[in-house]
C-alpha cells in the first residue's frame, strides 16, 4: 500500500528544496498509485496546495513556536509541519486527528520520535489557540497571508490596487476549474455535451467561446475515451481567445514559431478545417514529441512539425498569411495552475524582454503583405505586453495594430487588446495584440 502523504512530503520537499516543477513528479507518482488501485487525489491537493501556500503556512508555524529558532530549523522539518498545517486549515473534509497523527507518522518514520514530538506539539497547539495575526502593513500582509512574494504583490498593487490584487490571489489559491475545447472537425457542441452528460460529467458553456466548456471533474474529464479518441482537448479559454483574434481561415499558410506543447496550435489546425498548411515551430524536441501526439489524437493532417529554434528556423521569407509568436513569458498569468511558478528564482526579465523584441522580428520577416501577426503572452505584466507592443509598432510603421474587439468579446478586450484577468474572467491570464503589415 502506498503512502500517498509520504509521497506528497518527498515531491514537495524536492520542488521547494531544488527550485524545480513538480508537474513531472506527480504524473510519475500518479501513475503508480493508480497501477496499485488507490485514489491519487489527496496527492495532487497536498503538493499543489502546500507548493502554493508555504509562505503563509511558514508564518503560521512561527507563530506556534519560538520564531528566532524556527527560522533555522532545517526544511525537511519544516514541509512536515506546512503539510499538517495545509490538511488542517484548507482540507475540511479530512479529520483532524488523522491530519495531525499521519504527518506525525511520517515525521517519525523519517526523522526519529524527537521530532515527531515536535511536530505533534506544533500541531495540537495550532489546534488549541487557532489564532492567526497578520502584519497590519498592507503589502506584508497580502504576501504573507496569500503566499506571494512581495515584488509581485507590489506590482499588482500598482496595476490594480490593494482589492484587485487580494482577488487575484484569492483565485489563483483556489483549484482550477478544467477547459475543454470541442474539436469541430469531429464533433459539435450539443452532441459533446449530451455525450459527457450521459457520462454524468457536467460541463457548463463558456460566454467567452463557442468551442469551449467548463468543468470541475478535472479526473472524469482526463479518463475518458472520447479525450483520447480527439472528440476535444484541455485548453484554457483565455488561450482558445488567442487563436480567436488571429482568426486562421481555410487554406492560408500560417507558422506557429513557438508552438509546444501546441494547444494553439492544434486549435489553428482545426479552424482551418486540415486545410492549407501550418507550420509548428519550437526547439524542445521532447515537447515536439507531446505535440505530434496530439496532432495523431486529433487527426490533424494539415500540420508539419520542426523541431528548431524559432530563431534559426528558415528560410526566412514573407510567405505566410498569419504569424503566431505565443512568446516565452514570466507566467504571471497561470499561477492557479503552476503551483511553484510564483517562487520560480531562475526568471531573468531583462532576457526575457530582449527574447520577446527579437520575437517580433523575427515573425514580421514571416510575414507576407497584408497579413496578420499576433504576439501572446500567459502574463499579466505590461513590461512583458502593452510595452513590447508599443515598442514594435513605434519602430515598424508598416504595421498597424487591429483592435481585438472586433474579433472576441468585447468585455475580453481592452485598449484594441486582448486582455483576460482571472479574477474577473474565470480564466488564466492572458494577453494578446493583432497586428496587420501593410500591402
Amino acid at each position: 500500500m502506498i503512502d500517498v502523504r509520504l509521497e506528497a512530503y518527498k515531491i514537495i520537499l524536492k520542488v521547494i528544496s531544488k527550485n524545480i516543477f513538480s508537474d513531472k513528479l506527480l504524473h510519475q507518482m500518479t501513475k503508480k498509485i493508480n497501477q496499485a488501485g488507490e485514489r491519487s487525489n489527496l496527492l495532487y491537493v497536498l503538493v499543489k496546495g502546500v507548493i502554493k501556500m508555504h509562505v503563509n503556512l511558514e508564518y503560521i508555524a512561527s507563530l506556534y513556536t519560538d520564531p528566532n529558532k524556527f527560522s533555522n530549523t532545517n526544511i525537511k522539518i519544516k514541509i512536515l509541519l506546512y503539510m499538517g498545517l495545509y490538511q488542517l486549515i484548507y482540507c475540511d473534509y479530512i479529520p483532524q486527528h488523522a491530519a495531525v497523527n499521519e504527518t506525525v507518522s511520517i515525521a517519525k518514520k523519517m526523522y526519529g520520535e524527537k521530532i515527531a514530538k515536535f511536530v505533534n506539539a506544533i500541531l495540537r497547539k495550532y489546534l488549541r489557540e487557532k489564532k492567526i495575526e497578520y502584519p497590519t502593513e498592507t503589502l506584508d500582509r497580502i504576501s504573507i497571508q496569500h503566499s506571494f512574494p512581495k515584488e509581485i504583490i507590489e506590482k499588482w498593487i500598482e496595476y490594480w490596487g490593494v482589492e484587485d490584487t487580494e482577488k487575484l490571489c484569492v483565485y489563483y489559491n483556489q483549484p482550477p476549474n478544467l477547459h475543454i475545447r470541442i474539436n469541430s472537425c469531429a464533433t459539435n457542441k450539443k452532441r459533446l455535451m449530451d455525450y459527457l452528460l450521459r457520462r454524468e460529467i457536467i460541463v457548463i458553456e463558456s460566454d467567452a467561446s463557442e468551442n469551449i466548456l467548463i468543468t470541475d471533474q478535472a479526473r472524469d474529464v482526463l479518463n475518458e475515451v472520447s479525450f483520447s479518441e480527439g472528440y476535444f482537448s484541455i485548453q484554457d479559454v483565455s488561450a482558445a481567445l488567442v487563436v480567436e483574434l488571429l482568426s486562421p481561415a481555410q487554406n492560408e499558410s500560417i507558422i506557429d514559431l513557438f508552438a509546444a506543447p501546441g494547444g494553439k496550435a492544434t486549435y489553428i489546425a482545426e479552424l482551418m478545417r486540415n486545410s492549407g498548411e501550418l507550420i509548428a515551430v519550437d526547439k524542445f524536441p521532447n515537447k515536439v514529441k507531446k505535440l505530434k501526439r496530439a496532432v495523431e489524437r486529433l487527426q490533424i493532417t494539415n500540420m508539419k512539425l520542426h523541431a528548431n529554434d524559432a530563431f534559426k528556423f528558415g528560410p526566412i521569407a514573407p510567405a505566410y498569411d498569419r504569424v503566431l509568436l505565443d512568446v516565452p513569458c514570466s507566467g504571471w498569468g497561470v499561477f492557479q495552475k503552476k503551483a511553484e511558478l510564483r517562487w520560480q528564482k531562475n526568471q531573468d526579465m531583462k532576457e526575457l524582454i530582449k527574447l520577446q523584441k527579437k520575437a517580433l522580428h523575427l515573425g514580421a520577416r514571416f510575414l507576407c503583405p497584408g497579413g496578420v501577426m499576433v504576439y501572446s503572452t500567459c502574463t499579466l505584466n505590461k513590461e512583458e505586453n502593452e510595452e513590447r507592443i508599443e515598442n514594435f509598432l513605434n519602430r515598424n510603421p508598416e504595421f498597424t495594430l487591429e483592435s481585438a474587439e472586433q474579433f472576441i468579446p468585447k468585455e475580453f478586450t481592452e485598449n484594441g487588446y486582448l486582455i483576460t484577468l482571472p479574477f474577473k474572467h474565470n480564466s488564466d491570464g492572458a494577453f494578446a495584440a493583432r497586428m496587420k503589415k501593410k500591402r
